[in-house]
């Protein structure tokens, strides 16, 4: 078992998380265009966001959807925020 399988096991197990509900790779994917579409302090931050989504009831794949396009849009979707259009 490598490192990244034994800690998603390990932290479910301490969260009392079905590990068959953790789209590890999923997540994985998701933080790494945050981080290169972003920065990279946002990645962690977004996956606890999508955590308390998922807890909301957003439905996860829905989710991630929207927040990798927010970060393949960062850059104009900021340029809209300051300008306010």
């Amino acid at each position: 078992m490598n490192v990244l399988n034994e800690w998603t096991a390990l932290a479910c197990k301490e969260l009392g998380i079905d590990p068959a509900r953790v789209d590890r790779d999923l997540i994985l994917d998701l933080t790494k265009d945050v981080a290169h579409g972003v920065a990279r302090p946002a990645a962690p931050l977004t996956a606890y966001l999508l955590g308390l989504a998922e807890g909301a009831g957003t439905a996860p794949q829905d989710a991630v959807e929207r927040l990798k396009t927010l970060a393949a849009n960062w850059g104009e979707a900021t340029a809209q925020t300051l300008t306010g259009d």
